[in-house]
């Protein structure tokens, strides 16, 4: 049984979605923003300050360092 007090669940990422921003190409254009790119933390998580959008690595992603 879901919680319908929860989050929405975060939209995954692969490593081919590599650098990740925010509005992604799945968002209508009526909802865009300026585009923001994503730092994820140790946990493989982001979070958009414009819109909130969450974002979460899929397990196993490597993500390159520069």
């Amino acid at each position: 049984m879901t919680n319908p007090h929860t989050a929405a669940a975060a939209v995954e990422l692969d490593g081919k979605d590599l650098p990740a921003h925010c509005p992604n190409p799945a968002m209508p254009l009526w909802s865009s923003h300026p585009r923001v790119f994503l730092e994820f933390d140790a946990h493989g998580v982001a979070k958009c300050p414009y819109c909130g959008t969450a974002y979460s690595l899929k397990p196993g992603t490597v993500v390159g360092h520069h």
